[in-house]
């Protein structure tokens, strides 16, 4: 049966995307993330594939090219969602605190027990294996915290977002490690992040300046093209290219601070504004495809009896342990005791699964078992289901009581008849 002809991909694409769609709907109904159905829809079709074929196929690479590009379409719908102002600088700084502390102190406690629990682990390696397992996935958490109130669905994609940066600057700062030629140790990391600021600042408002000015209206595309070029050639540069991506969604979103004094008399708002408009709608619209495939790859790619191995439950456990334990104490300091769902908003996903396979040969161990990564993102995936969910039921009965209450305060008033009425 030839599974893989073009019309039967044509079908097969078109019915994932109508799936995914299904999937989205569902997952707003009952707070289970989208993302997680897509991986049991992958595994799915993993054994139907197996069973249709006896063909191999390889989906690695198109497994690192989707999550590139799903990378940086999710981290541009966040920071296109992002307003800077005065007001919102104490909560930016502190969820960029939580992301950062709550990184290098997941990754230290994960990578002690890999190096403990796993045979010819190497710390060095373990910290490699541990960043991806400690970096927080705006992939699924950003879909996931629409119903939030404001200030608490601010704070997860503030955070996610750092997370998912400073996560990979770290991960390639440790890769970088591994070989001492090319170590430019902190000082040379902290010169790469400044450079990687001022280029992104430069570009940012050259593409604007450009583009409010071609009339054309097929121009997203080519947008979009300009970023996955600038991040490409950052990553050959070896810059910090997410930056980029993060800092060309906060100048457009946030045009009147950018471009303000002045810079103002260069800026032809409404052309700008509706290519800011039209460019967050093809965002939402691409990071949804990507994000679909990718996952759906994923679960097509992974080994589902590694989550029964009873070494690999416990390694997957003390992580997962470790990383709510670590969130509470930031919590409880930078937030107090309103940390409810925030705390067990942590789901592990699409970077997890991108640095793990961008770990160099030279690093990595034979005996680490991919289920731990799958058991972590599963685990914490479900763990922020049930807390979703809870809060949801938590408060609808507020707003019941809240609703009676204000019903049982009614008081009937008798009508008063006026003089001149009779």
């Amino acid at each position: 049966m030839e599974i893989l002809s073009s019309y039967n991909l044509i079908i097969e694409v078109s019915l994932i995307i109508i799936i995914s769609f299904i999937f989205n709907g569902i997952s707003k109904k009952t707070s289970v993330p989208a993302v997680l159905m897509l991986i049991i829809l992958g595994v799915g079709l993993q054994y139907a594939l197996e069973y249709f074929t006896t063909d191999k196929l390889n989906f690695l690479p198109i497994l690192e090219v989707l999550g590139i590009v799903g990378l940086i379409m999710i981290v541009l719908e966040a920071a296109l969602e992002l307003e800077l102002k005065r007001e919102k600088l104490i909560p930016i700084l502190k969820s960029m605190a939580i992301a950062l502390i709550g990184l290098v102190s997941s990754a230290w406690v994960a990578a002690l027990i890999l190096y403990n629990f796993i045979p010819e682990m190497s710390m060095q390696s373990a910290w490699l294996y541990a960043t991806p397992l400690s970096i927080l996935s705006s992939a699924i958490i950003i879909p996931s915290v629409g119903l939030l109130n404001v200030d608490k669905k601010e704070f997860h994609i503030y955070e996610s977002t750092f997370s998912d940066i400073m996560g990979i600057m770290m991960f390639y700062f440790l890769i970088g490690k591994l070989n001492p030629t090319e170590d430019s140790g902190v000082v040379g990391f902290t010169g790469n992040i400044l450079l990687t600021i001022v280029i992104s600042l430069i570009a940012s408002y050259a593409i604007i300046l450009i583009f409010q000015r071609i009339k054309s209206q097929a121009k997203l595309f080519l947008l979009i093209a300009v970023l996955l070029l600038l991040y490409a050639l950052g990553k050959k540069m070896h810059l910090s290219s997410l930056i980029i991506i993060l800092i060309f969604g906060l100048v457009i979103a946030n045009m009147k601070v950018f471009f303000s004094g002045k810079l103002a008399k260069y800026l032809e708002f409404k052309k700008a504004h509706q290519i800011y408009h039209e460019l967050h709608i093809i965002t939402l619209e691409t990071a949804f495809v990507v994000r679909t495939f990718f996952f759906v790859i994923f679960g097509l790619t992974i080994a589902i009896t590694s989550l029964f191995n009873l070494n690999v439950a416990l390694i997957s456990l003390s992580i997962i342990a470790s990383i709510y334990i670590i969130r509470f104490m930031l919590l409880r300091i930078f937030v107090g005791s309103d940390i409810l769902p925030q705390l067990f908003i942590a789901p592990r996903g699409l970077i997890t699964v991108l640095l793990f396979y961008a770990i160099p040969a030279e690093a990595q161990v034979a005996t680490f078992e991919p289920g731990i990564l799958l058991f972590v993102i599963i685990g914490t995936s479900l763990i922020m289901t049930g807390a979703m969910i809870f809060d949801k039921r938590r408060s609808s009965k507020a707003t019941q009581i809240a609703s009676s209450n204000a019903v049982g305060n009614v008081k009937w008033e008798a009508p008063t008849i006026e003089s001149s009425n009779i």
